[in-house]
C-alpha cells in the first residue's frame, strides 16, 4: 500500500509529470489538467497553485503570500496553504 504524503512547511510541492497548470480561457478559470481528470480552482487555490513551481517551499509561497495580501494574518495563510496542497497531495496531484 502506498504511503501518502504529509506536507510540511519546508517540502518544496510541485504537480506530477502527468498533471498540467492551465488557464482555461472559455470558462475564465485555472485548471489542473491531468489524464482524464480536471480539477476546476477557485481564486484562492488558483493564486497557491500558480506559485508551486519545484523550487520555492511552502514556507517561501506563504511568505509571499504574505506579502500579496497584507493584513492578513500569517498563521492563517500558513494553515489555508498547508490545507489546500495537502488535499492535492492527498489526490496525487502535489509531489515533493
Amino acid at each position: 500500500m502506498t504511503e501518502l504524503l504529509q506536507l510540511e512547511m519546508n517540502h518544496i510541492p510541485k504537480l506530477p509529470r502527468h498533471a498540467k497548470l492551465r488557464y482555461d480561457e472559455a470558462r475564465k478559470i485555472w485548471i489542473i489538467n491531468a489524464p482524464e481528470r480536471v480539477f476546476e480552482l477557485d481564486d484562492i487555490a488558483s493564486e497557491i497553485i500558480q506559485m508551486v513551481n519545484g523550487e520555492d517551499s511552502v514556507e517561501n509561497i506563504v511568505d509571499e503570500l504574505c506579502k500579496k495580501f497584507e493584513g492578513a494574518p500569517k498563521e492563517i495563510i500558513a494553515k489555508d496553504t498547508l490545507s489546500m496542497l495537502q488535499s492535492l497531495a492527498d489526490k496525487g496531484f502535489i509531489v515533493i
